[in-house]
C-alpha cells in the first residue's frame, strides 16, 4: 500500500508556540502510512520577512499542485493575518481540485474574523465550506465554526492538541518552597499581569514560601517592571523562552502550573503541564473547560479575577492534600491525549477525506 502525501502548511518549526509544537509532534509520530512535507507559510520577523516567507511558501504549494505529488492539503490557521493567508492557500488548492484540511488553533480567531468586512467574512466563509474538512479543538470551537462560518455539521471534526506524557512523574508531597509555572507569550492575553498581581496579594508569609516562574518570550520588560513595583524582584522569575529539554526539566520541579488567559484555543502548556501531574489554575475559556474540571482535576478562575487567582494560588499552597490529588486527576485527564492516540486519529480523518473525495468525483456531475 502507498504512503499518503500529505502537503502540511503552518507556522515555522522553529517558531515557539503552540501550532509549531503541534506540528512537530505530528511529523516525530507519524504514521509509516504517511508521509509529510512541512512548507512554512509564516515566520517571525519583519513584515517584509513574513512576506518573503508567504510568497515563498506559495510558490512553494503551486509546484506541488502542479507536479500532482500531494494527496491532502493541511492547513494550519491560526488568527490575524493567518486568516489571509490560509484563505489564499485553501484557494488555490481548491482551484487544483486537492482536498483541503482546515485545521484551526487561533486562540482570538473570533476577534479577528469579526473585525472583517462583511465581504471579508463572506470569503473567509465560503472558502472554509469548500473544504472537505475542518478541525477544530473543542466542542466549544465546533459550535462557534458552525455557527459563524456556516459549515456543516459532519465537515467539523473535534481533534484536541496532543501532548507527549513523560512515563514516570516525581514526587511533589514534601516541598517546602511552592513553585508556580507560567508558559507561554507574557503579556495581557495569557494573563501574565494578572499573575503578578495576585500573587502580590497573598499574605507575606506565603510570598515568602513560594515562588512564581514565567518561561517565555512577550511582554517581558513590562512584567518586570510591574515586578519590581510590586517589590517581587526574589519571588519572580523570568527564564524567557526555553528550549523543550529545559521545559520538561522545570514541569518536574514546579507544584503548580498557573495560565489565568482570557482567549486560547486549547493551550499545548496545560496539556504538558497536566501529563506532568501538576494541578493547574486556569480560567475557563477555549477549550479549557471540557478538560479541566473546578476541584476535580485542577481550579478554574474567572479572566481578570485578579482576587479570586490570588485566593486559588494561596489554597494549592496550604493544602498539600489538594494540591496532591488535583496533580495525580490530571494526568489521569490528559492520558487520552496522547500523541500517538492522536497521530491514529489523524491518519483516519485523511483516509475518511480521501474516501470521501473519491465517491464524489465518481456522482454524476448532477448529483454533486
Amino acid at each position: 500500500m502507498s504512503k499518503l502525501n500529505i502537503l502540511m502548511l503552518g507556522a515555522s518549526l522553529e517558531q515557539n508556540g503552540g501550532i509549531a509544537t503541534v506540528e512537530k509532534l505530528m511529523l516525530k509520530y507519524a504514521s509509516r502510512d504517511v508521509e509529510f512535507q512541512h512548507i512554512t507559510s509564516h515566520d517571525e520577523g519583519t513584515i517584509l520577512h513574513r512576506i518573503k516567507v508567504f510568497i515563498k511558501a506559495f510558490a512553494a504549494l503551486l509546484w506541488n499542485l502542479l507536479t500532482s505529488k500531494a494527496d491532502i492539503v493541511h492547513v494550519h490557521i491560526s488568527d490575524g493575518g493567518s486568516l489571509v493567508r490560509k484563505a489564499a492557500i485553501a484557494l488555490i488548492a481548491l482551484i487544483f481540485n486537492k482536498p483541503v484540511l482546515m485545521h484551526a488553533h487561533g486562540a482570538e480567531f473570533h476577534v479577528t474574523y469579526s473585525k472583517l468586512p462583511q465581504w471579508g467574512q463572506s470569503v473567509f466563509s465560503k472558502i472554509s465550506r469548500r473544504c472537505d474538512d475542518f478541525i477544530v479543538l473543542s466542542k466549544t470551537w465546533e459550535k462557534y465554526y458552525i455557527s459563524n462560518l456556516g459549515l456543516k455539521e459532519k465537515q467539523v471534526l473535534v481533534l484536541p492538541n496532543p501532548t507527549e506524557l513523560p512515563a514516570q512523574i516525581p514526587i511533589r508531597e514534601d516541598n517546602s518552597l511552592i513553585k508556580f509555572g507560567f508558559f507561554g507569550r507574557v503579556g495581557a492575553r495569557k494573563g501574565t499581569f494578572d499573575l503578578i498581581k495576585a500573587f502580590a496579594q497573598m499574605p507575606s508569609c506565603l510570598q515568602f514560601s513560594s515562588e512564581l516562574i514565567v518561561a517565555g518570550d512577550g511582554d517581558i520588560e513590562e512584567a518586570r517592571k510591574l515586578v519590581e513595583s510590586l517589590n517581587l524582584q526574589n519571588q519572580v522569575k523570568f527564564l524567557g523562552w526555553i528550549d523543550s529539554q529545559t521545559r520538561d526539566k522545570l514541569l518536574a520541579d514546579i507544584d503548580v502550573f498557573v495560565l489565568p488567559s482570557y482567549n486560547e484555543g486549547l493551550p499545548m502548556a496545560l496539556l504538558e503541564a497536566m501529563g506532568w501531574g501538576l494541578p493547574a489554575i486556569v480560567t475557563p475559556v477555549g477549550g479549557i473547560p471540557e478538560l479541566v474540571s473546578s476541584t476535580d482535576n485542577g481550579l478554574l478562575v474567572t479572566p481578570g479575577d485578579i482576587q479570586q487567582l490570588s485566593k486559588a494560588m494561596q489554597e494549592l499552597i496550604e493544602n498539600k492534600p489538594l494540591r496532591v490529588s488535583l496533580g495525580n486527576a490530571a494526568r489521569q485527564s490528559v492520558i487520552p491525549f496522547d500523541v500517538k492516540t492522536y497521530c491514529t486519529q489523524l491518519h483516519k480523518i485523511y483516509n475518511s477525506v480521501l474516501d470521501s473525495k473519491s465517491k464524489n468525483t465518481l456522482l454524476p456531475a448532477a448529483e454533486i
